[in-house]
């Protein structure tokens, strides 16, 4: 059955190796049985078999900062703007279809990575637009700025965008609605309102979270922007985004292999792995191979185990989907 939510691996460093899936031991070709006097055995080990699993991979950008906003609020402009990075920018919604990344060099202090994340609207959480492609990318950030468009000019409520948003973002995960957040009200050269700033200023008093206004067309407000967000990294430590499911299968050159030994209707029952391992490797019609057998289950202390029980000559003895007669 496949579950859902259990995290094998988070490979975010350099170099990083993860054991997901576990092979099963080798097996030993006949070689390994060859002796002085029996150089060319005719029987062989098999393998185990390795686990099976069915898995989800996911990529998910590594970046300090991510930009998070409506659609055409400015995200693409800015990263442009504090960084080398060239996304595709015009003046209609949906403009990037996936996120882009750039670094924000040191003139404004310590250089880090911004994050485009794109597609993001009412909704997005339950996977309308193209949010819920998205929205994982953000949790790998350990700072948002939330870009809003106080213009006025597509007669959008930066407030209820800014709320809109953050229930989106609750709605996909808890922990992400609590991650530090920086408002940056955008598009202050064209804003016709001054009141929709102001009403967003006073969210921000209101939630305790600091707020700057930009313009990323003239460049206004840029560089105290980003001066304060590399600041605010300093302070922020690396979380332990997710948690990693610990259970692992580890083989070992020598496993302890526990033989059960039972008698049932008259038949000596012998089960277990290194039995049914055993028979795997057996030709009945080899001496040398029916040789090796018999010494096998003197080492592992099954014969002894079924004169215990009171096995007697001519007697069953089940192993496997093998049926032998027992003569001592």
């Amino acid at each position: 059955m496949l579950q859902l939510g259990k995290v094998l691996a988070d490979l975010s460093e350099k170099g990083q190796k993860e054991l997901i899936l576990a092979g099963g031991r080798g097996g030993k070709g006949n070689t390994h049985f060859a002796t002085s006097t029996r150089q060319a055995p005719r029987f062989s080990q098999e393998g185990e078999k390795g686990e099976e699993k069915e898995l989800i991979l996911e990529l998910k950008l590594l970046a300090d900062v991510g930009l998070v906003g409506f659609p055409n609020v400015g995200k693409s402009t800015l990263l442009s703007v504090v960084t080398d990075a060239t996304p595709k920018i015009a003046d209609y919604h949906f403009t990037t279809l996936e996120p882009n990344l750039g670094v924000v060099k040191g003139e404004y202090g310590s250089s880090f990575v911004i994050a485009d994340i794109p597609g993001i609207i009412e909704g997005a959480s339950q996977g309308i637009g193209l949010g819920i492609q998205f929205l994982r990318h953000i949790e790998r950030t350990r700072l948002l700025l939330h870009v809003i468009d106080v213009s006025g000019i597509e007669g959008r409520d930066p407030v209820k965008d800014f709320e809109i948003i953050n229930e989106e973002l609750k709605k996909y995960s808890e922990k992400l609605s609590k991650r530090k957040q920086i408002i940056v009200a955008n598009k202050i050269d064209s804003m016709q309102n001054k009141s929709l700033y102001e009403n967003l200023q006073k969210l921000a008093s209101e939630k305790n979270m600091e707020i700057y206004p930009i313009s990323s067309a003239t460049g206004e407000g840029i560089k105290e922007l980003m001066k304060r967000v590399s600041e605010v990294l300093k302070e922020l430590p690396k979380e332990d985004l997710i948690e990693i499911e610990k259970a692992r299968k580890v083989y070992t050159l020598e496993e302890k292999e526990d033989v059960t030994v039972k008698k049932e209707n008259g038949v000596f029952i012998v089960s277990g792995k290194v039995v049914e391992k055993l028979m795997r490797t057996l030709n009945l019609e080899d001496n040398e191979s029916l040789h090796y057998f018999h010494r096998r289950l003197n080492e592992l202390g099954i014969n002894q185990k079924l004169k215990d029980l009171g096995i007697k000559d001519g007697d069953i003895v089940q192993i496997s989907d093998y049926e032998l007669e027992w003569e001592d």
